[in-house]
């Protein structure tokens, strides 16, 4: 009784809002409260491109109008508690955070509610109030809620670029090239786990139960899917020239890549699975769908065996290290304190030195190969062919950190085995 009390006066709510909206369009007033009001319905239909094109048009010609917007957006999803209304609102800020630049006012303007507790994406307070039963309430909100928190980490994602503008007049006086470029391998290996995150919380955004049959949460999840088509593309570009750098940063660095290839080989199997339900429910076309190339574990094993054997060098000049602490690297709260120990000259050193080897064509995959050796609790070094690491060492054009400012802009971006996508300059991709 008291739910079906809440859903009608709810119901009542939204309509006596629709109807204010639409008495005072016709009186000529186009108050930014108002517009949202009436392209955040409470229908089963998706929002209308009209209203996509008439937010881009003006925050284009005024600038300012994003504080306005951002405003009346989160007293709109702040205060409702209608399924419908809340999910069309996150696919409005979704579509116009994909066609804006990351320096665009819409970003700073959602920051600043945010920090100032107008709005909370994440945690999202929300929970529905319009559905017949507790089970439909439930499946509902939780892809709200979820979809809110994958927009709040693309927030995340603006914030952190916008803190490293701060230094970059720093980095571009530098002179010396070597020191330069292992600061671009330090800001790829922030973004990298920014990309990872966002594609964590694209596997999150799972619809369940009666929520998989709505029309507005399969127009969502489209959206959702090809923004994770973006990101794995510019994750896995970044990472190839993280790996290809991997003998001229510290070990500091080394440790911090090889824990973001390691996550990424756990990552990448369950976002397959991800794709394969997506692809059953027939979500985007089977053209769009990047191809996803499993990490194999020994990839990983040998990688952490060349690490292990660079740490026993690291090791023989640094007595105070004991062999019990060398052996276990690859636990975080480890790693944090074997990195503390060799802090100083070895954070601006190599972790190889490449002018050791008289042969000037040698090529690292094969001081790869050798280094396996060093590890002597791993003895399959005979199994590992000269191929045996085709697939993870490949050419990728390298993109600066900067691309990154905007985790959902598809400028410059192309699919390296389905063709470029289908590109609007207002907005990428459509339904």
């Amino acid at each position: 009784m008291k739910r079906r009390f809440y859903k009608v006066c709810t119901s009542l709510r939204e309509q006596s809002n629709i109807s204010y909206a639409k008495i005072a369009s016709a009186a000529g007033f186009s108050d930014m409260n108002l517009i949202i009001i009436k392209a955040t319905s409470p229908d089963d239909l998706p929002v209308h491109e009209k209203y996509i094109q008439y937010f881009l048009k003006l925050f284009a010609l005024s600038p300012s109008s994003c504080h306005s917007f951002a405003i009346s957006f989160t007293r709109r999803f702040g205060t409702t508690r209608s399924w419908r209304v809340a999910l069309k609102s996150l696919i409005l800020l979704h579509r116009l955070l994909r066609s804006v630049q990351g320096n665009s006012p819409l970003w700073a303007e959602l920051l600043w509610t945010r920090s100032n507790g107008l709005i909370s994406l994440y945690p999202c307070h929300f929970k529905d109030a319009t559905s017949s039963s507790s089970t439909c309430s439930i499946s509902y909100t939780n892809f709200v809620t979820s979809y809110a928190q994958l927009l709040d980490e693309a927030l995340n994602c603006v914030a952190l670029d916008s803190k490293k503008l701060d230094n970059q007049k720093y980095h571009e006086e530098e002179n010396d090239t070597f020191r330069e470029k292992m600061n671009e391998m330090g800001e790829i290996l922030e973004i990298l786990p920014q990309l990872q995150s966002i594609i964590d919380r694209v596997i999150d955004c799972y619809p369940i139960g009666v929520a998989t049959r709505s029309f507005i949460v399969q127009s969502a999840m489209k959206h959702i899917i090809r923004d994770s088509f973006v990101c794995y593309t510019k994750f896995r570009a970044e990472i190839v020239v993280v790996l290809e750098n991997l003998f001229e940063m510290s070990y500091r660095n080394c440790i911090a890549a090889f824990n973001i290839y390691k996550k990424s080989a756990v990552q990448t199997n369950k976002l397959c699975e991800f794709y394969e339900w997506c692809k059953a429910k027939g979500l985007c076309g089977y053209y769009e769908y990047p191809f996803l190339e499993p990490i194999p574990g020994i990839q990983i094993k040998a990688l952490e065996s060349f690490l292990s054997g660079m740490w026993q060098l690291t090791e023989s000049s640094s007595s105070s290290m004991s062999d019990q602490e060398s052996s276990s690297i690859f636990t975080e709260d480890d790693g944090r304190q074997q990195i503390e120990m060799i802090k100083g000259n070895e954070e601006e050193k190599p972790l190889i030195d490449l002018g050791e080897y008289e042969d000037d064509d040698v090529s690292w995959e094969t001081v790869l190969e050798s280094s396996v050796s060093f590890c002597h609790a791993y003895h399959q070094n005979d199994s590992l062919g000269s191929n045996s690491f085709d697939g993870m060492w490949e050419t990728a054009t390298y993109k600066s950190p900067a691309a990154a400012s905007n985790p959902f802009n598809q400028e410059s971006y192309e699919s390296n085995y389905y063709g470029r996508f289908a590109h609007n300059p207002v907005y990428p991709w459509g339904l």
